[in-house]
């Protein structure tokens, strides 16, 4: 159920400056790392290019996104005049290029799954701690405030007390 008082300010512009607090600067660097990396697969997937992204952590922790593989895409930044070789038969190739797409939509599914179950569990976390207290009432917030995931929930909910008491 929604609370009575937002306990964030939401999704907000940010300046564009350092982030003085060093756990918030790791915390937004983890964050917008992973979401950078989404990014470049999507690239790569989409357009079929070739990428090595390299990023070093605010403690001096080295990251990187390759695709097909830092060898092969350092060997054609060195080498920017040597022809490109079909090693590789056209059916491999193709078979290649549908395995990593069929991996990589496996990789955002079970993603999008774990962002769904991470929302599950913050939502689970707040009920059990509003539960705790006294003053809360899944009855007593505004219809207003309630989305329709919500509304469905509180309706189903007094259908069931409805059949208690009858």
């Amino acid at each position: 159920m929604a609370s009575s008082s937002k306990k964030t300010r939401g999704k907000q512009k940010i300046e564009i400056k350092i982030i003085e607090n060093e756990d918030d600067r790791l915390i937004s660097f983890s964050k917008r790392r992973f979401g950078i990396y989404k990014k470049i697969s999507e690239l790569s997937t989409l357009c079929g290019c070739e990428i090595l992204f390299i990023i070093f952590s605010p403690k001096g922790k080295p990251y990187s996104f390759a695709h097909p593989s830092i060898e092969a895409v350092t060997k054609r930044f060195l080498n920017p005049n040597q022809p490109l070789h079909e090693t590789t038969d056209a059916p491999v190739e193709a078979y290649r290029k549908e395995r990593i797409k069929s991996l990589v939509q496996d990789y955002n599914e079970v993603h999008d799954q774990l962002d769904a179950s991470k929302e599950k569990q913050k939502a689970f976390s707040l009920a059990q701690q509003s539960r705790g207290s006294e003053s809360y009432h899944w009855w007593k917030t505004p219809i207003y405030q309630l989305n329709l995931r919500e509304l469905h929930e509180r309706d189903k909910r007094f259908a069931e007390f409805i059949n208690l008491i009858s």
